[in-house]
């Protein structure tokens, strides 16, 4: 019987709402790390993503300082940092200098995409040449970084020697599970924005993962789209800001998170609904009982350690109902 009592954590975009100003959107990620440490999730990791006036995410290592600051015991990371637009020697001080103001709640991940359009990616990158091709040898640069003084070169990460940050290699598509699995690391699938390959994938880590100083058997991490409410029609219509959220990106728009409607039928073509629904098909969205019998049956098929949740949800009390609502299915006795 695969596990349904699972470790939780959250991923937040930290997305502006209609009518926020840049300021409430990163108040309300604060808001609502606070409120899932209360729950008692795991790590609360906020993503990066450039150029995109809809998202407050840009400068991810500050806030992520600025959550640490405001909670006072779940993890906090990068879901995640594009090591593409950022030295790893960078990295690693940053990173280095929040573990040692806040001990052993610090966390890396890592992705290779630049999370941003091609024009932003050249504005943002650190070389001429094409650094994602690099990704591989960024990971384990930043791994050495945070080891011990006898693994260190000539250039060191200070602070950042003997912290151990906790790494996790990120991925939407099967090249980062071949990686995280040579490099004996933690894998995390992004199946809130890219579900195609997920089976895939874990398969790969899974069947390739080599142990090593950080893990000796695999630890697959799944992201989720979670919309959870008190019935499923509350759920569906929710929802419907997640859809609008997803057609945003299929029609290259820039508006911020929306308010629930009615009929998205009034709203997208059915090619922009196919399109869109393509990146929300793997979600667990519903009341309480529909919920628990998706992660029942994800769990069966697919027995992760841990499901990392984001819920694109407008009203700030009904994302933090729907937060409540998994924690309360995982912990059931």
């Amino acid at each position: 019987m695969a596990n349904i009592h699972i470790p939780l954590s959250v991923l937040n975009l930290a997305p502006i709402r209609a009518g926020q100003t840049p300021k409430q959107a990163i108040d309300s990620m604060v808001d609502l790390a606070q409120a899932v440490e209360k729950m008692g999730y795991q790590r609360y990791w906020i993503a990066e993503h450039h150029n995109s006036p809809t998202l407050v995410s840009s400068a991810t290592a500050l806030l992520i300082k600025h959550t640490l600051e405001h909670t006072n015991t779940i993890r906090v990371g990068s879901g995640g940092i594009m090591l593409p637009n950022h030295s790893p020697l960078v990295v690693a001080e940053q990173f280095g200098t929040m573990e040692t103001l806040y001990p052993n709640r610090v966390e890396l991940g890592l992705g290779r995409a630049p999370g941003t359009d091609m024009m932003t990616a050249n504005a943002l990158r650190r070389s001429k040449n094409d650094s994602v091709y690099t990704f591989p040898e960024d990971v384990q640069a930043l791994l050495t970084y945070f080891g011990s003084e006898e693994q260190q070169g000539y250039v060191r990460a200070y602070p950042g020697v003997g912290t151990n940050i906790p790494i996790y290699i990120l991925g939407s598509s099967t090249d980062s599970a071949y990686l995280a699995a040579s490099l004996g690391l933690p894998y995390v699938f992004a199946s809130h924005f890219a579900p195609t390959f997920m089976e895939e994938a874990i398969s790969i880590y899974r069947q390739r993962f080599q142990p090593s100083e950080y893990l000796d058997q695999p630890y697959m991490m799944v992201c989720l789209n979670l919309i959870a409410a008190e019935t499923d029609g509350e759920a569906e219509w929710l929802s419907t800001t997640m859809h609008q959220f997803f057609l945003n990106i299929v029609r290259n728009t820039r508006n911020p998170l929306q308010p629930p409607v009615d009929n998205m039928d009034e709203i997208w073509t059915p090619m922009e609904k196919e399109m869109a629904a393509q990146r929300t098909n793997v979600a667990l969205l519903g009341s309480k009982e529909t919920v628990r019998q998706q992660l029942m049956s994800f769990q069966e098929k697919y027995d992760v350690q841990e499901i990392m949740a984001v819920s694109y949800i407008f009203d700030p009390e009904k994302q933090k109902r729907s937060y409540e609502i998994l924690k309360e299915i995982v912990d059931e006795k």
